[in-house]
Parts: C-alpha cells; sequence; structure tokens
C-alpha cells in the first residue's frame, strides 16, 4: 500500500488525500509534521532532506512536493479526467497547479499566518490590507477565467482543480470582506459537492 507521510491538516497533504479520494487509491496516511513531529528525525530526511510534508513511498519509489505527487498517482493510478489524455489538456491543468504556487499561495498564507495565527494585539492591519487586495486580484482572475470554464482545465475536473481548491477554501472561510465573485462560488459549489473535498479540505481552519 501506498504510504503517506504528513499530517492531516496541512494543505499539501490534503491534496493527495484528495486526489487520492477521487480515484480510488487506498493510501495509508501518517502523521508527521507540525504538532506530530517527526519531520526532523534522521529516517525522514533520508526520504525528504527538505524536513517538508508530505513524503509518499510507493514501494521502493519515495517523491516528495505535494503537486509532483498529485501528478504521479494521477498518471499511474488514475488517468482521465484527473489526468487528462490529451497532452494539451494536461498542461493546462499543471498551468493552474503552477499559478496556484506562484500566485494564489502568497497572498493567502499571508492571510491566513495573520488573522489565524497571529494574537489580534500583533497583527499589522497594513500588511492584513494588502494581502487581501492581493488575494481579491488573484480570485477575481480566477473567477473571470471560470465565467467559461466548468474546472480550471476544462469541463471536467483534473488536478488543475486540486491545489487551487484548496486555497480557494482557505479564502472563502477565512473571516476576511470579499467582494462577490459568482463563477468563483459556483465552482467552489461544484467541488464541496465531491465526498474527496469535503473529507480532506472542507475541514476547521485554526
Amino acid at each position: 500500500m501506498i504510504r503517506l507521510l504528513g499530517r492531516a491538516t496541512s494543505v499539501h497533504t490534503q491534496k493527495v488525500m484528495w486526489l487520492a479520494s477521487e480515484i480510488g487509491l487506498a493510501v495509508e496516511r501518517l502523521d508527521v509534521g507540525g504538532p506530530f513531529g517527526g519531520n526532523t528525525e534522521i529516517e525522514y530526511l533520508k526520504l525528504n532532506p527538505n524536513g517538508t510534508v508530505p513524503t509518499m513511498v510507493d514501494g521502493d519509489f519515495v517523491l516528495w512536493e505535494s503537486n509532483a505527487i498529485v501528478r504521479y498517482l494521477a498518471q499511474k493510478y488514475g488517468g482521465p479526467p484527473w489526468m487528462p489524455g490529451e497532452p494539451e489538456a494536461a498542461a493546462l491543468a499543471g498551468q493552474w497547479m503552477d499559478w496556484c504556487t506562484n500566485t494564489v499561495i502568497p497572498p493567502v498564507r499571508s492571510l491566513f499566518s495573520f488573522l489565524l495565527r497571529t494574537p489580534p494585539e500583533k497583527r499589522d492591519p497594513t500588511a492584513i490590507t494588502v494581502a487581501r487586495r492581493q488575494g481579491t486580484g488573484v480570485f477575481a482572475l480566477l473567477n473571470q477565467h471560470l465565467a467559461n470554464h466548468a474546472y480550471v482545465a476544462g469541463a471536467a475536473p483534473s488536478i488543475g482543480d486540486i491545489p487551487v481548491g484548496i486555497f480557494a477554501y482557505r479564502w472563502l472561510n477565512m473571516p476576511i470582506t470579499r467582494p462577490p465573485m459568482p463563477h468563483l462560488e459556483d465552482w467552489y459549489g461544484r467541488l464541496s459537492e465531491r465526498a474527496g473535498y469535503r473529507e480532506h479540505v472542507m475541514n476547521p481552519l485554526g
């Protein structure tokens, strides 16, 4: 059985577990990182010298970096629609995964840290405002794209929706003021109907 070393509250672990649920893949997840520790121990660092989570072990094959794990599992065990069969569609799905890493994560991570990890008396209102404005711009772009697409890479869900969908959950559920974005909200509603998304992503923030 495939093993995944990473705590359930990690967004990067959630990517892999959500995909595994979608493609019917059995994965044994072990709590590592955060309050569970273990990710700085020698045996773990032999698998993943970064000391980050998650790390996947599939037989003798070890892989770290969550987007790489998602791509690997979708290609080896999933197939369409999660790993699109056409090169162009697969490239578009990968594009949105990379866009999430480079563009979505920074403002959402900042807001999450400011609002849910920092005591009120230590928060920086200016930094919060800047991050919220950046996040609004990012998700406005996605909202515009989704006006003509049911999912980020086309008519069916794919690996492209996984990272973006996880950070959209955080964006839409943090205690901030957001402008209405109907296409984003409709897409989020479609994701919310999926059992794997509800189980592995839609957990209390904190």
